[in-house]
């Protein structure tokens, strides 16, 4: 059953798939609100532009599921939220999972679920917590057949930009990808290296298993799309971009270059033209 889902998440096309983030507003985080204050006119800004895919959490995948017709993309749900992305950790640094992830997935007709593994400099606790919600949703995932995503996010120092901030430490980003793929992930979500020439390392590591790669902080158009073209040429299976196309003054264009570089081939010069189409 997981095969008939990942049938609905990855485009028959290139066989690689677009999912755009919109679960921001999961976090509690000042500025991640940018971009989507408005959610039913971001997601439908979104749908139009036709990514294989759009992230969103339980309160809000109705703006995306009561849309009509068979066209629309499919819903990646996001199932666990942390209080670790400020500028200094809190107290009680967590990640907590919601109830029956993989039924509420079933329920609101998902292709995937999306859970994070940390690795956060001084907050071991959170690394914990992460392993204990993958290791209690893989048996739900493998029950419903429902495609378990793991995210494994290895943060600089929350004190240098706050979190969600890239190490792009290559062995980091290996061993934590390779640490997702024993505990049973069906997808990897992972950051990007400094150096993306050497990110067919990471896709190695992961062993067979699908790489899409996240976008991070908002970056000039130009670094996104050639970074983009150089993941794709380095073996991913595609990319999971949030607030680069959200918080974009034309977030239609840039799903639509990004879309022509990751099912078309398209070259970053190619796809910046239809940014301004």
């Amino acid at each position: 059953m997981k095969t008939y889902r990942l049938n609905r998440l990855f485009n028959s096309k290139s066989g690689r798939c677009f999912d755009v983030a919109i679960d921001h507003g999961f976090f509690n985080q000042p500025g991640f609100l940018t971009g989507i204050e408005d959610m039913a006119k971001a997601v439908e800004t979104v749908v139009k532009a036709a990514p294989d895919a759009v992230q969103l959490t339980t309160g809000q995948a109705r703006h995306l599921q009561k849309i009509p017709g068979r066209q629309k993309p499919s819903l990646v749900l996001r199932t666990d939220v942390a209080n670790i992305y400020g500028r200094e950790l809190p107290i009680e640094a967590l990640s907590a999972m919601i109830e029956e992830p993989s039924l509420q997935a079933v329920r609101l007709d998902a292709a995937c679920m999306c859970v994070n593994l940390f690795q956060i400099p001084g907050a071991p606790g959170v690394t914990n917590q992460c392993i204990e919600n993958i290791c209690a949703l893989k048996l739900e995932s493998d029950h419903y057949g429902m495609p378990m995503m793991v995210e494994p996010l290895v943060f600089r120092p929350n004190s240098e930009a706050g979190g969600y901030m890239v190490d792009g430490d290559v062995v980091k980003i290996q061993h934590l990808v390779r640490q997702a793929v024993e505990l049973g992930a069906d997808i990897i979500k992972a950051d990007p290296t400094d150096d993306v020439s050497i990110y067919h390392k990471v896709v190695e590591a992961a062993g067979g298993i699908p790489v899409l790669v996240r976008g991070g902080g908002k970056a000039p158009d130009a670094e996104i799309l050639a970074r983009t073209e150089a993941l794709i040429q380095q073996g991913v299976s595609g990319i999971v971009y949030g607030r680069n196309v959200v918080q974009h003054q034309n977030p239609a264009g840039m799903v639509a270059a990004l879309m022509a570089i990751v099912h078309d081939g398209a070259t970053a010069a190619q796809a910046a033209k239809l940014l301004v189409s």
